[in-house]
């Protein structure tokens, strides 16, 4: 059976929708929230409250664009963790009410693995087994996958995410929210070698992110005691230098775990992974160590109902469903 699938993404500030059939993505409807913006960070009741203002509207546009019926469904695939608790809730619980009335099977989606699984969504896809670095603002992780349900993570920061460490440091430095990609866009205008940030050195294949944070906050403060504006004048240079540094930490563990496995077939995924600096980095990495790599599209790298329904999609083959009295989880842990 090639099923019709209906996808809802709701575990932190991006409401979203996605209908597949048959394995295709037929569209990836997402509603972003502003309202975050002036608080400098993402405030999880206002989260919840814009997820329940703008889930319905956002499921009829993907149902409307994918050009088919509610009764054409086979299932309906929601996000179970791992995230905002409130903001799962709302995807959860009318992801809940729309499997019931329509007596279709439901089926509950790891967000991390969503992630890995975008890559899936389109070609060129990955082999198995593929090692992929998972990048974003809640989680920094390395994930061996053996094939499309089962993975297992085999590295993870033990404090702060890097998407965090990009967050933070933009506020501190006092740029709108989000402010990681405003580093991305300065660095690149920027020079790499210009300032140097300790970085925190961990056995294995682990990763710790809240000394470099630390280290930036102190930074900042003694270079504007001695100038007030330093900011303003060596912006770009102090973007590009922070970005090097946080780009070469996850690098080397990478580098690291492919060595460790002789695993070729690298991957990276989730919203740090529309970094420019660690995709080209990457891609030159690949070719010094003969590596076939594999970037999802921009769309596919943040927060996103496409890949929830790519990961459905499998789940559904697998007959892997979940039960009505199915409850969000908000530090869901990949589970081979």
């Amino acid at each position: 059976m090639q099923p019709v699938i209906l996808a809802i993404e709701s575990s932190c500030d991006e409401t979203s929708a996605s209908v597949i059939q048959a394995g295709k993505v037929l569209n990836n409807v997402i509603a972003s929230q502003t309202v975050h913006q002036k608080y400098g960070g993402v405030v999880p009741e206002l989260a919840s409250r814009a997820h329940q203002q703008q889930i319905y509207e956002v499921v009829n546009e993907a149902i409307d664009k994918a050009g088919i019926k509610l009764s054409q469904l086979n299932a309906i695939a929601f996000t179970r963790g791992p995230g905002l608790l409130g903001s799962l809730l709302v995807g959860v619980s009318f992801a809940k009410g729309m499997a019931l009335a329509l007596q279709c099977p439901l089926i509950e989606v790891n967000h991390m693995e969503a992630h890995v699984l975008a890559h899936f969504i389109d070609a060129p896809r990955p082999t198995f087994p593929f090692l992929c670095l998972t990048v974003s603002g809640g989680h920094t992780q390395l994930v061996l996958v053996n094939d499309h349900l089962h993975m297992q993570v085999i590295g993870e920061t033990r404090d702060d995410a890097i998407g965090e460490a990009f967050d933070k440091a933009a506020k501190m430095m006092d740029f709108p929210y989000p402010g990681g990609p405003l580093i991305d866009r300065y660095a690149q205008q920027g020079n790499p070698t210009a300032f140097s940030f300790p970085q925190t050195q961990i056995p294995g294949l682990d990763f710790s992110f809240s000394g470099i944070k630390t280290a930036f906050l102190y930074f900042l403060r003694d270079k504007k005691k001695a100038e007030p504006q330093f900011v303003e004048l060596f912006r770009n240079d102090i973007c590009a230098s922070l970005q090097f540094h946080l780009v070469s930490m996850v690098l080397e563990k990478l580098k690291l775990a492919a060595a460790q496995t002789g695993i070729k077939a690298i991957a990276i995924a989730g919203g740090v992974a529309a970094n420019s600096e660690l995709r080209s980095r990457l891609r030159a990495q690949a070719d010094k160590l003969g590596w076939n790599v594999f970037i999802p599209e921009f769309q596919y790298c943040t927060d996103n109902a496409a890949m929830i329904a790519m990961a459905a999609h499998y789940k559904f083959l697998a007959q892997r469903f979940a039960s009505q009295d199915v409850a969000p989880v908000a530090n869901l842990a990949i589970a081979d």
